[in-house]
């Protein structure tokens, strides 16, 4: 397929760098729309109060890559609309000519799991994905469940990675060059349709993957209380889980070692 690539950990990710490298290995051709820097938490934001500078860059991912100094969103709104070439049938493509539009949006790997409505959320990789939808072309999200040593690790520059974690890396590449050719068929064309895939840690090239639905999560207190300086600062929690029984969530099958699938289905807000 003729993919976008964009992300929310920044152009140096090297789960990115990973995804791109397995998705051409397996035969899909791709540009990468990445932003400069890390994103995390940014949601579907768009930059309103800033101009946002893009530029073409080589950075030996084997195919166009461009640097977006913005968000997730801004990186794949930006691209369909400016940076890529256009198609014989005038939409966004990786070359002219016929054959070559844009296919599909994948966003991933984070570093890191989004899972639970709250996170979900807030998550700038599925907000990437959200503007792919947006644009009415099928999205995948792609996240990294991670020990917190194993998350230190890849957001650490120069940081060595255990042997656990490169095999992990190894196995969800290969799960994520599959399911890219899988959920997002060609000629599919569902807005407001993501696909949510969080890998488990650790995963396994035999790891099963299983449909779900986003865990009820609580997640209050998200910031410190004001420190000397009157500041808050953000203070990560997990959460109370409220999910009802019966329903097999997004956490729950990480917990499971399994690969969760959800289908966040945004027409059905209302319902």
């Amino acid at each position: 397929m003729n993919l976008l690539v964009t992300n929310d950990d920044g152009i140096d990710s090297h789960l990115l760098h990973e995804l791109v490298r397995a998705l051409l290995a397996a035969g899909h051709r791709a540009a990468v729309v990445a932003p400069e820097r890390e994103q995390s938490w940014i949601g579907a934001a768009k930059s309103r109060h800033r101009p946002v500078p893009s530029r073409r860059e080589e950075r030996g991912l084997g195919c166009p890559t461009w640097i977006v100094d913005g968000t997730p969103s801004d990186c794949v709104n930006i691209a369909l609309a400016h940076l890529l070439p256009r198609g014989a049938d005038g939409r966004a493509a990786l070359a002219e000519g016929a054959g070559n539009a844009i296919e599909g949006v994948v966003s991933g790997i984070n570093t890191g799991r989004n899972t639970s409505i709250g996170f979900i959320l807030a998550s700038g990789t599925i907000g990437g994905a959200c503007e792919g939808a947006l644009h009415g072309l099928p999205a995948v999200a792609f996240s990294q469940e991670l020990t917190p040593p194993g998350f230190l690790a890849l957001k650490k520059p120069g940081s060595a990675m255990t042997p656990e974690v490169s095999a992990t890396i190894t196995a969800t590449v290969g799960h994520a060059a599959r399911l890219a050719g899988e959920l997002l068929a060609p000629g599919d064309r569902r807005p407001f349709t993501v696909h949510n895939v969080n890998f488990p840690f650790p995963c396994r090239t035999d790891s099963p993957v299983h449909l779900t639905v986003p865990a009820q999560i609580s997640a209050v207190g998200m910031f410190s209380p004001a420190e000397d300086d009157g500041m808050h600062r953000f203070a990560y929690n997990h959460g109370e889980d409220l999910s009802p029984e019966g329903k097999l969530t997004d956490r729950a099958c990480l917990a499971a070692g399994h690969i969760s699938h959800t289908v966040l289905d945004y027409t059905r807000l209302g319902h």
